[in-house]
């Protein structure tokens, strides 16, 4: 897999690993099996004083750990240091609520046989967690925090570019007080792990990553016969209605397109916008991209960073010269990126039609994709044709009007007057070709768990 630490910004080679050996994952798995049934016995007020201590650790070194996201994928360090933080507010979300969103529920029967019916949440096993690198803490955090709450353990595969984030998330939970075992990072290659998910004390997989990344470890779970939950890739709508507030809407467009380098499953990918406010939006939105500065990551005022590699670079760039030779129109927008890192222009295609493959594309950088609408109902049906559904979100100073063009928008996520977003508070995931199944909240906390019936009868003889 050659993971290795590259510095984006430099192209300097800081750090290789090697892949993990054959005696390394059969002792995760060992240590694991170990310390769920250790883990699942403990109480959930002592299993979220670990999660609190994580929190803790965090916000005690967030420059520190800041630092290495900057270092290993390139991410601005306010960006970086706002990861941090998010997720430190994740592991704290499932302190607060873990008790209560496990309570036993008591289920009302009318059966006379049956005088009492409860439903228990219990945990499985080893859960095995696969996630990109575009967010190397946050992914971490939202699949570890709610598991390990539940009384799950967690075998990690993180991709193969930020390495010593992985690492430095594996210490920060043995410092927390984990027991070994609990979190295990791994340099798995694929053959490892296909034998990871066929292993029987695995019992699901939760994977962040692309499409047909997920296509194989969704057919090799479903082959073994465990869960799995995926999120994959997006192509957000950002629909502009005619009574938006276009200062607002051009601001959040550029935010949402270019944060993490548009690096980002939810970033405003598709913008699209009704025909009566079009030129002005775009005005707007053009001058706000030229205000962006690319640069150094670690330099305070650069506001658009590299892409995570210069493989990552030459995708898009590649992407953009399909979309063009298919007949899309290339306008560059913004200043000029320096000639030294994995850094793509920003860009805008417009003139897309659903002939042009690129029409249903997701770019994974600073390319915009622009859209005329002639209507509303034209911008929702462009909203809808994609084969992506994650996220999305529509600019009105009409809220009822937002709920109701929201309601019809066939996505996991909507947000009125903001591009979508995370937060350590709110369910996040998709359907379609975005995956399958929802993390963070109560929904992610009970995505592997037993809902066990427990009932009770009152009778003598049978029924």
């Amino acid at each position: 897999m050659a993971y290795a630490t590259i510095n984006p910004y430099t192209g300097e080679t800081v750090k290789t690993f090697p892949d993990a050996t054959d005696a390394e994952v059969t002792l995760a798995l060992e240590q694991g099996d170990a310390a769920f049934h250790q883990w699942k016995r403990t109480s959930i007020a002592d299993r979220v004083k670990v999660l609190q201590k994580a929190a803790d650790l965090l916000r005690a070194n967030r420059t520190e750990y800041a630092k290495l996201l900057t270092l290993e994928m390139g991410k601005l360090v306010v960006e970086a240091e706002g990861e941090v933080e998010l997720s430190a507010a994740i592991f704290e979300y499932y302190v607060e609520h873990t008790e209560r969103l496990l309570a036993p529920e008591a289920l009302p029967t009318k059966d006379p046989v049956v005088t009492e019916a409860w439903l228990v949440h219990e945990p499985l096993g080893i859960i095995l967690a696969i996630e990109p690198w575009n967010f190397p803490y946050y992914q971490i955090a939202r699949i570890i925090a709610p598991q390990l709450a539940a009384g799950n353990v967690v075998v990690l595969k993180h991709a193969s570019n930020v390495p010593q984030s992985a690492a430095l998330f594996e210490k920060l939970m043995l410092e927390a007080g984990l027991p070994i075992g609990g979190f295990k990072n791994l340099y798995a290659n694929r053959q490892q792990l296909e034998t990871i998910i066929n292993d029987p004390r695995v019992h699901g997989v939760a994977l962040t990553g692309s499409e047909n990344a997920g296509s194989v470890v969704a057919a090799q779970a479903g082959k073994a016969l465990k869960k799995s939950t995926l999120e994959l890739g997006g192509a957000d709508a950002f629909v502009v209605l005619d009574d938006a507030d276009l200062d607002k809407a051009a601001k959040w467009a550029v935010f949402g397109r270019h944060w993490n380098a548009g690096q980002v499953c939810c970033a405003s990918k598709r913008i699209i916008v009704v025909e009566a406010v079009y030129d002005a939006f775009l005005e707007k939105y053009k001058a706000g991209v030229a205000q962006l500065k690319a640069g150094d990551p670690f330099d305070p005022s650069t506001s658009l960073a590299p892409l995570s590699s210069q493989k990552a670079a030459d995708d898009v760039r590649k992407q953009v010269k399909d979309a063009v030779d298919h007949g899309a129109t290339l306008t560059v927008i913004g200043a000029e990126v320096p000639t030294q890192g994995a850094f793509v222009q920003p860009v805008m295609l417009t003139d897309l039609t659903p002939d042009n493959p690129a029409y249903y594309w997701e770019f994974f950088g600073p390319v915009s994709l622009v859209f005329k609408a002639k209507d509303e109902a034209e911008a929702i049906q462009i909203a809808n044709d994609s084969p992506f559904g994650l996220g999305g979100s529509v600019f009105t100073n009409d809220i009822e009007r937002g709920r109701q063009v929201a309601a019809q928008i066939s996505t996991g996520m909507v947000y009125i007057n903001h591009p979508t977003t995370v937060k350590a508070d709110l369910p996040f995931g998709g359907l379609r070709r975005s995956g399958y199944g929802r993390e963070l909240i109560g929904l992610g906390l009970k995505e592997f768990v037993n809902h066990k019936l427990i009932g009770v009868t009152d009778i003598d003889g049978g029924f």
